[in-house]
């Protein structure tokens, strides 16, 4: 009713001024077509049409042409009554809105959004530090349709909110929370329960989201494809061990507790991994990878950087299960030497996809692994900050063979510069792309 009401308005509102200007291009062509298209035009393209004339003005502001809407890179720094002007406006078209990073929104805002706004799907609130659990309960109570939301960095976000979006928002499929310190495993509890299609899960850095919380998300969704818990530092094997089949990207970086159970129970129970990213998880050692290289063999990226037990071992059993591989990070991995990388040239993936490695504090590779990395021809970018035994020689040689390569490198000078008087010498280790 509300969106008839609004159109009738508008066709009045053009029938007054559509005779301002005979040989005007609203002569020309239907309102309805120029409708069509201004609703392809961005937030300040839309702005700058509704300043041309009167009845552009009602057309370039009508609420249909405003269904999604992304100030990011309009202005950040919004104040409230932006937003309820745009609530209002907008009504039950506005599908799509994002206030990433507009730090002075507060409940206010959301809850004149939520009474305005009841078919709004997607909702980023991304660094708005201000909002708290009121805002949630808002949307909760008026927005039964919305699907993704994004409160990543809102610090005083907690259970509350959780709660409130289970019980009102049961088509969500996809939750951010990370950095939202107060989550615990009892409002992920709850959002599992109330939001059973849900398909992305990310809270990074939530110190208190643990095991239970985990096996309740993978339990409750059965369709889960991304979760993201890295930097919850609680959580152990049995969190992984209930993964199930349909999960795609999963990234524990962080977890140090973890073992090669988790990569058994993953080799076991979700063999479509496509991403994987296991930074700083230092327990896994080679008999977890030749485990998971046998069965994940969809595996497209790869993160393993200061998993310092493995060695050359790993990259034989990547090199041999994962025909797939695009991205692999092994920074921090100091037992890995030129035979390792000599393993992964000569895979099916160095061949076909392998687009980026990263080899950042390898102290045991030297020139021999670039050698062997002239046949990857499809590599981009290769990364090896703080590998001593790599020389600038070496560097021009794989270029000369892959030219649009990216190098990133640091070699310390020769000689130090003599430090002036009272002065200590210093030296950039910014990237440079050789």
């Amino acid at each position: 009713m509300w969106d008839i009401m609004k159109r009738v308005q508008l066709q009045m509102q053009i029938s007054r001024f559509s005779g301002e200007d005979e040989n005007h291009i609203n002569k020309k062509l239907p309102k309805e077509l120029l409708l069509r298209i201004l609703s392809y035009l961005d937030v300040v393209s839309l702005c700058r049409c509704a300043q041309v004339s009167k009845l552009w003005n009602i057309l370039a502001l009508d609420g249909s042409n405003w269904q999604k809407i992304d100030l990011f890179d309009f202005q950040r720094d919004v104040e409230g009554p932006v937003i309820e002007n745009i609530s209002q406006r907008c009504g039950g078209f506005l599908r799509t809105l994002s206030l990433r990073g507009c730090e002075s929104i507060g409940d206010g805002s959301i809850k004149t959004l939520a009474q305005s706004c009841a078919n709004i799907e997607d909702l980023n609130l991304n660094k708005c530090k201000k909002i708290t659990d009121q805002s949630c309960q808002a949307l909760g109570r008026r927005c039964s349709k919305l699907q993704r939301i994004n409160l990543d960095s809102c610090p005083s976000i907690t259970d509350v909110s959780l709660k409130a979006l289970s019980d009102g928002c049961p088509l969500l499929t996809h939750v951010n929370v990370s950095w939202c310190q107060s989550i615990t495993e009892n409002g992920v509890e709850a959002l599992a329960r109330g939001c059973p299609k849900l398909k992305s899960f990310i809270c990074r850095g939530c110190k208190n989201v643990n095991d239970r919380a985990v096996t309740s998300i993978a339990t409750h969704c059965p369709d889960l494809e991304v979760l993201n818990v890295q930097g919850c530092e609680n959580l152990t094997d049995e969190s992984i061990s209930s993964l199930g089949a349909s999960v795609r990207r999963l990234c524990v970086s962080g977890c140090p507790r973890l073992t090669d159970l988790s990569l058994c129970s993953l080799a076991a129970r979700c063999p479509d991994l496509t991403t994987l990213q296991l930074a700083q998880c230092n327990m896994l050692t080679d008999a977890g990878f030749q485990a998971l290289a046998r069965s994940c063999r969809m595996l497209e990226r790869m993160d393993l950087e200061e998993c310092v037990l493995i060695t050359d071992a790993t990259l034989v059993h990547l090199a041999m299960g994962c025909p797939r591989l695009e991205k692999l990070t092994l920074s921090h991995c100091e037992l890995i030497t030129d035979y390792g990388i000599k393993q992964l040239s000569m895979s099916p993936c160095a061949a076909e996809h392998l687009t980026v490695l990263g080899l950042d504090n390898c102290p045991l590779v030297t020139d021999g692994a670039l050698e062997h990395l002239v046949s990857c021809h499809n590599l981009q970018l290769i990364e090896l900050y703080d590998c001593q035994m790599v020389t600038r020689n070496a560097i021009r040689k794989l270029r000369n063979h892959l030219p649009h390569i990216k190098v990133h490198a640091y070699f310390a000078p020769v000689t130090p510069p003599a430090a002036g008087a009272g002065s200590r010498p210093r030296y950039c280790r910014c990237c440079t792309i050789i």
